[in-house]
């Protein structure tokens, strides 16, 4: 399909960049612009790096989104679209980078990184304060609760990064080997335990965190879907949910609902919102689960199953059986990716990466209610995260 035409950043007064809103909170929320990735007729075309960028998004007030701060950082659209994250203080943003491209004849090929961008939230504007190296093509991460601690997803790696925050200071405590491609992570709100998604295998790794040290018992495997891509876990460490994006063409793909407390965790429910749930998120109340559902709009244009737009599903989750059920759908852009709620679970926002814009939900009685027309950001969106639950 045609690449959409990128317009400037639209000076409507919900995104501009205001010195009012200049100070580090938790209402933050991290956008990844991914500049070098197009799409033509036969699909996805590789092309130069250099305008990527890190946006963020102020949304102290839910219904009018200001953007603080736009850092010229490198992101990819290759991956979960929860490859950055910020600490529960809203002091530290952190962004992972998977691949690099580089010059091959007279296109670009793909080859992994190894770089975790650390960004100071408190200053101002906010700025890149270190770059960690991490494991090789560094994908989905996640930050402790308490802040203390965040592992990174290496595909190529095989493997999880661990790495220490202390007095603003991000370091690398070392790598832990799961032995398949391992392309995100979740930590429980006690900071006990972790969950992996070994996506080749299909299969979810179960992490035991003892302070800074982390080990990986193969034994606990959970087998799931096909290609376990994204992992969430409710507030009170009930319930993990995970994604997966396996099925291909028009076909549903499943959200997994993992029992995540007791010796062994094990899954409890399975159903499908439909086709491409790569972006998916849990409310911070843990009473919702949202899904951005590509559906065939990542597809050739003579792909029988192309669509123009995605969608997006709004779940409830039992809070007894972790049963999810659709409460309300909307029509999305092409290639939605990314997606956050607001503190107070009352909005949602959600990247259209084709269209380089920002859409806003308000949620009310468990139903979507579009917030204006999309905004746009200038550049197009392949990944957003706000603060842990």
């Amino acid at each position: 399909m045609l690449k959409h035409a990128l317009l400037a950043l639209c000076l409507t007064p919900a995104l501009l960049l205001s010195a009012g809103h200049a100070h580090a909170g938790q209402n933050d929320i991290l956008i990844g612009l991914d500049q070098k990735v197009t799409y033509g007729p036969d699909g996805s075309v590789n092309g130069a790096p250099g305008k990527d960028e890190a946006l963020v998004l102020d949304v102290s007030t839910p219904s009018k989104p200001v953007i603080r701060a736009r850092l010229p950082l490198m992101n990819s659209l290759l991956g979960p679209p929860t490859n950055l994250q910020i600490t529960p203080d809203g002091k530290i943003g952190l962004l992972a980078n998977s691949v690099l491209h580089t010059p091959d004849g007279n296109s670009f090929k793909v080859v992994p990184d190894e770089r975790l961008f650390v960004i100071d939230l408190t200053a101002n504007p906010p700025k890149l304060a270190d770059t960690v190296t991490v494991g090789k093509q560094p994908s989905g991460l996640a930050i402790s609760r308490k802040g203390d601690l965040a592992l990174v997803a290496n595909r190529n790696g095989k493997s999880v990064s661990v790495l220490s925050i202390a007095n603003g200071k991000v370091s690398l405590v070392g790598d832990v080997a799961v032995d398949q491609e391992a392309s995100a992570v979740a930590i429980t709100p006690d900071g006990k335990r972790a969950f992996v998604c070994l996506n080749t295998v299909n299969r979810v790794g179960v992490l035991s965190i003892d302070g800074q040290k982390v080990t990986y018992d193969k034994t606990m495997d959970i087998p799931v879907a096909f290609n376990p891509y994204n992992v969430d876990i409710t507030p009170n460490g009930k319930f993990a949910v995970v994604s997966t994006t396996g099925a291909g063409k028009n076909n549903g793909d499943a959200l997994v609902v993992i029992d995540a407390g007791g010796p062994h965790p094990h899954s409890v429910n399975i159903m499908t919102p439909g086709n491409g749930p790569e972006g998916f998120t849990i409310s911070p109340d843990g009473k919702l689960v949202a899904a951005a559902l590509l559906l065939g709009t990542g597809a050739k244009q003579s792909d029988w199953f192309r669509t123009a737009a995605g969608e997006l599903a709004l779940m409830s989750l039992d809070q007894n059986t972790g049963e999810l059920t659709v409460t309300s759908r909307s029509p999305l852009g092409g290639l939605p990716e990314g997606l956050a709620f607001s503190p107070k679970s009352d909005f949602i926002y959600v990247g259209d990466f084709f269209d380089a814009d920002l859409r806003v939900f308000q949620i009310r009685n468990e139903k979507l209610k579009p917030v204006g027309a999309p905004i746009k950001l200038g550049g197009q969106p392949a990944s957003m995260r706000g603060l842990p639950h």
